[in-house]
């Protein structure tokens, strides 16, 4: 019989205004039982995730921090390791590398960097992931590849987490979810993105979370029973009524051809009491092994009852 997973939660957030509020969300995130503390990787986040999650694990104690994500395109990989291998070992080995490639064709546009088409930016990823791994071992890196060449490069300091931190990739696509499927130790089930870079918004039904879950299944083959599945819930509200929630869900974003049933079918949107919440999550974990959901920093307090339930100490 498989083993069940435990369940764990984190947070995102992509910053805050002064040094003492960043501090006092990460200390109370670990109060309050998350397990993880993450930051996205935008120009147009308040901060970037090194300086940041740094000063979050000086602050705590057990609270492990992590990326959702780096995008592959912004960083020389050997910079990459360096940087997490430097997180991991300073934070005590609390550190989960989160990675992808890329996404948000506005910000490629600001910058000036070309977005190209998305199996070339995952044929790109692929190659980075290499040189990561070899960076992270005891082995002096040589890689050549399409897009990099790494020749007897030492690569130095090495992460405290063997043989490497944890590393965490999403999509939604099945040529990135294979990919992860290979590499990963913890998988996001993510909307497609498409070439252009805009959001897939058919995909907001819970079906194609288990056509996503057997394409991890059949590119994982015998490690899928290592590989921790998670969901990131963009959208979230406690309230007794789950039909007038999602109604202003739609009003207030401004959904015009979205239906109260399309809502409350989304798998990135959490409305309705604790109790709803934790069943549905149950049955996730039960139908699709799903085990790690992640919420955004703003919701952290009012969803801390159902982590108490499903992970509590």
């Amino acid at each position: 019989m498989p083993q069940v997973r435990p369940f764990r939660f984190g947070i995102i957030t992509d910053g805050a205004p002064t040094r003492e509020e960043w501090i006092t969300r990460a200390r109370e995130a670990e109060d309050l039982g998350y397990s993880t503390l993450l930051q996205p990787d935008h120009f147009t986040n308040e901060f970037f995730p090194l300086a940041s999650l740094m000063a979050a694990a000086d602050a705590t104690k057990t609270l492990r921090i992590g990326t959702l994500v780096y995008n592959n395109d912004l960083r020389h990989p050997v910079l990459l390791a360096k940087e997490v291998a430097a997180l991991d070992m300073l934070s005590g080995g609390r550190f989960e590398l989160g990675i992808g490639a890329g996404w948000n064709r506005p910000e490629y546009d600001q910058v000036g960097v070309p977005f190209e088409r998305a199996g070339l930016r995952i044929e790109r990823l692929e190659e980075a992931l290499k040189i990561i791994k070899q960076s992270f071992s005891d082995e002096t890196v040589n890689f050549t590849g399409k897009h990099y060449t790494v020749t007897d490069l030492n690569v130095t300091p090495k992460p405290i987490q063997r043989p490497h931190p944890p590393i965490v990739m999403g999509g939604g696509g099945k040529k990135l979810l294979s990919l992860a499927a290979r590499e990963a130790n913890v998988i996001g089930l993510h909307i497609k993105v498409n070439d252009n870079g805009t959001v897939d918004a058919t995909e907001n039904i819970e079906d194609t979370l288990t056509e996503k879950v057997g394409w991890i299944r059949e590119a994982a083959g015998e490690r899928f029973s290592s590989i921790e599945l998670n969901i990131l819930i963009s959208g979230f509200a406690l309230a007794q009524n789950q039909q007038e929630a999602a109604e202003q869900y739609i009003r207030e974003r401004e959904l015009t051809d979205a239906t109260v049933e399309q809502v409350l079918a989304n798998p990135y949107v959490m409305l309705g009491t604790t109790e709803q919440m934790v069943e549905r999550i149950q049955l996730w974990r039960e139908r699709l092994g799903v085990s790690y959901l992640v919420i955004r920093a703003e919701y952290m307090r009012a969803f801390a009852p159902v982590v108490a339930q499903l992970a509590g100490k």
